[in-house]
């Protein structure tokens, strides 16, 4: 893991993108780039149907990918950079699932594909940076806002639905073992 640069300074950022993503097939960029947002969706899709809950999470899923500048990865900077830059330029895909098993698994596939291109290419600090950091933002997600749609009280353990697609995450991105 480089900690060359600031994610702040122009040109800098640049830079690190390219240097950081040299190693990775188009494909293998583009799954790292979605996967944050597909946990997202799949973390908000969790529980009952609820406007001001959406919105409640779906904000605390930005947070989390936002806070990723700040991390002490130049691969989760880098990943960061190109999630916002999709945006700006208004490339990024949208994803709605239906919250079916099927789409579960799949991003659970996705996920484990991920941790595999990380062995490849990313240094083994960085590859538990991502990993961690998606795990992050999904817990974001799922500790945000009651089935109310208010914020969840400080300390409030989630729900049993949030609790197992966090275990199933945790596992497909390698944090945990199966048990």
């Amino acid at each position: 893991m480089s900690h060359t640069g600031s994610p702040d300074s122009p040109g800098a950022t640049h830079g690190m993108w390219r240097a950081t993503t040299a190693g990775y097939a188009a494909d293998e960029w583009q799954l790292l780039t979605r996967l944050p947002g597909r946990v997202i969706v799949a973390a908000s899709s969790t529980g009952p149907e609820n406007p001001v809950r959406a919105v409640t999470e779906g904000l605390a899923g930005l947070d989390g990918i936002a806070a990723g500048r700040s991390f002490d990865s130049e691969l989760v900077r880098a990943v960061v950079a190109t999630i916002y830059a999709e945006s700006d330029d208004g490339h990024s895909a949208s994803v709605r699932p239906d919250g079916s098993d099927g789409e579960l698994a799949e991003l659970l596939r996705s996920c484990r594909s991920a941790v595999e291109a990380l062995a490849r290419h990313a240094d083994p600090a960085d590859s538990a940076a991502y990993r961690q950091w998606v795990q992050s933002v999904a817990a974001r997600v799922c500790r945000a806002a009651g089935p109310d749609g208010r914020p969840r009280p400080f300390g409030d353990p989630v729900d049993p639905a949030h609790r197992r697609l966090l275990d199933q995450l945790g596992e497909a991105l390698g944090l945990r073992s199966a048990g």
